[in-house]
């Protein structure tokens, strides 16, 4: 097996996992936050999305969906062109708000096509490919993409906790 298929192996279970965190919630739900220093499954997927859409862009020198597909402009966002969401404070987090579980999906699943258009065209060298020299050791396209792959895992996970505990506070 080439490690290829492995990346899009997992990144097909990321979506499957964004997928089930979403579906089916209404946007009060997505947009809750159990106390106010805990993320919304809203932000949580759309920060996820953003990470994935600006390194996997930034590593494969392609633009990000989020720019030139419209989804910023649909989000309505008061937020900087390129923010990810990295950093942000709760009051921030909080303002991040979608208006439909069908409008963050769209979105994910738009980086997730990019990605993996991407990472089907790879050859195994390119992912000893430097795509990062700020760090040393420098990074590669691999640790990049096992980076990518790490943040989206733990944020969906806390994706589907939040739901967790929104629907259960429901019932």
């Amino acid at each position: 097996m080439h490690a290829k298929d492995i990346l899009v192996d997992a990144f097909g279970r990321i979506q499957e996992d964004v997928h089930a965190a979403v579906e089916g919630l209404p946007p009060e739900t997505l947009n809750a936050r159990p106390v106010e220093s805990v993320n919304s499954v809203s932000w949580l997927v759309w920060h996820l999305s953003r990470v994935q859409d600006d390194h996997v862009a930034a590593a494969a020198g392609l633009d990000q969906v989020w720019l030139t597909q419209g989804w910023e402009t649909r989000f309505g966002l008061d937020l900087p062109r390129h923010d990810t969401g990295y950093g942000h404070s709760p009051r921030k987090v909080a303002e991040v708000r979608v208006e439909s579980g069908e409008l963050l999906l769209g979105y994910y699943d738009a980086v997730h096509d990019q990605t993996l258009a991407f990472l089907r065209a790879l050859t195994a060298a390119e992912l000893d490919r430097v795509v990062d020299e700020r760090w040393t050791p420098a990074v590669t396209l691999g640790v990049r993409l096992v980076s990518v792959l790490a943040d989206d895992l733990q944020h969906v996970g806390q994706a589907a906790y939040v739901r967790g505990l929104l629907q259960s506070a429901a019932s």
